[in-house]
């Protein structure tokens, strides 16, 4: 279990590049889950190192449904990672979070059904809890780094509602996401983070609120070009929250996360040893390495 800090960054819309790093490399790699979503830049900002992936790639190529998460979080355990910090847009459902807050994630509700969610299945049977989605370590870490950064507006817990998409809700499904008690839409956080509690990867997701969704206002729709609009000072506040979430691991001895995350499949994997696929065994040799070697 790694002493130091290795920052994965998954960045969202709006978020295909970080200025400010001092970069070491860029490559395309190759998985056994196949392709993931963009180059995995290496980098260190702040003392730390950091390894960012466009979750989208570069120029905004792959739509929600399409993203290999599988891909995206086998690289970046592979590359060294130790947490996962996740950036998205997102709409609000909730009148106290307007457009330009930035709201850290404690609890998902998962609505999409088209994508794979998991890197075990036949062959080899795991489940981990994801009772608690998030690290709340990390989470905090990347409150306070927020609160620094200067969005209008930083709100520390919510839930988010991750829908398929591509397409953006009815008025009907919004106020229905609004009567279940969510705070937040969007379309990619599922099946991410629980592919990177597999994974044992801490991970903390900010989301980055961009519009209403639908419901607020009468006959008034989600836009790309209003999204755009808001993107552009969204992004320059995520850069900064990540510029201090560097600065803060820096000054900070990593110790293994309080929530056990780390050693979570030390108690999941439920297939014994004689009746593993090794097959898919040799495909987990990253994300499940430490406890099937």
């Amino acid at each position: 279990m790694s002493d130091r800090w290795v920052l994965g960054i998954i960045g969202g819309s709006g978020l295909y590049q970080l200025d400010g790093l001092e970069v070491l490399s860029k490559e395309r790699v190759h998985t056994p889950w196949g392709e993931p979503s963009g180059p995995l830049v290496k980098a260190r900002l702040e003392g730390v190192d950091v390894v960012f992936l466009p979750r989208h790639d570069e120029g905004h190529r792959i739509p929600p449904g399409a993203i290999n998460y599988r891909a995206n979080i086998d690289a970046l355990k592979r590359a060294g990672v130790t947490d996962v910090l996740s950036l998205s847009a997102c709409g609000s459902l909730r009148e106290s979070l307007p457009p330009g807050t930035f709201v850290v994630v404690d609890q998902y509700v998962d609505r999409t059904f088209a994508r794979e969610k998991s890197f075990f299945g036949e062959g080899c049977v795991a489940h981990v809890s994801m009772a608690r989605p998030v690290c709340a370590r990390l989470s905090a870490m990347a409150a306070g780094a927020a609160r620094a950064a200067g969005p209008k507006k930083v709100h520390e817990g919510g839930t988010y509602l991750v829908m398929e998409g591509p397409q953006f809700s009815t008025v009907a499904e919004s106020h229905l996401y609004r009567s279940w008690g969510m705070d937040l839409i969007g379309m990619t956080n599922m099946p991410e983070a629980k592919l990177a509690r597999e994974a044992e990867l801490p991970y903390a997701s900010v989301g980055m609120v961009t519009d209403w969704d639908c419901w607020k206002f009468e006959g008034a729709e989600v836009s790309v070009t209003d999204v755009l609009a808001v993107l552009k000072d969204n992004a320059a506040n995520a850069a900064a929250l990540v510029r201090n979430l560097a600065a803060t691991m820096a000054a900070t001895p990593r110790t293994p996360s309080p929530d056990g995350i780390e050693t979570v499949l030390d108690t999941a994997i439920i297939t014994p040893p004689e009746h593993r696929e090794p097959e898919l065994l040799a495909k987990l040799d990253a994300v499940a390495g430490r406890v099937i070697s």
